[in-house]
């Protein structure tokens, strides 16, 4: 689909969000893999004031709901002060996402991945850039979020 309206409309420039990064990676892949001639710009997550990722989502999310889902945000931002303490092991980085992720009784975790930002292939220490990626489901609705980390 995003080939096809790419190709009729012949853009200089289509803009995505980073908050679905699964996404973004496959679309620049794609241009990149059949030298289409646009240029993807990628476009920083909107959070809301308590820091969760803004979405139709959540609307969906009961009030009580609403009031856990600002964890996916702290989770990650957890992660990446460890990062920044000079942590590298994936491992410890996910089961410290995952011990915030805890504090929501209503979430239950899809995911909790580190990956790297550009083919989102796993990584055994944290090395160049990289996303920590995760999906947690409140009741029928569900939300992602990641963060970008360079070391």
């Amino acid at each position: 689909m995003v080939t096809k309206l790419l190709n009729i409309c012949e853009p200089h420039r289509a803009y995505f969000g980073e908050k679905d990064a699964q996404q973004l990676a496959v679309i620049k892949h794609l241009v990149r893999d059949l030298d289409m001639r646009v240029e993807i710009v990628s476009c920083p997550i909107v959070r809301e004031r308590d820091g969760l990722a803004m979405s139709s989502r959540n609307a969906r999310l009961t009030a009580r709901e609403r009031s856990e889902a600002p964890v996916l945000y702290r989770s990650l931002l957890a992660a990446k002060e460890l990062v920044q303490s000079g942590e590298r092991d994936p491992g410890v980085l996910k089961g410290l996402i995952r011990s915030v992720l805890a504090e929501a009784r209503l979430g239950e975790v899809d995911y909790v991945d580190i990956v790297r930002a550009d083919d989102l292939t796993s990584v055994m220490a944290l090395s160049g850039e990289c996303l920590m990626a995760l999906a947690v489901c409140f009741g029928h609705t569900r939300l992602i979020d990641n963060i970008s980390v360079r070391v």
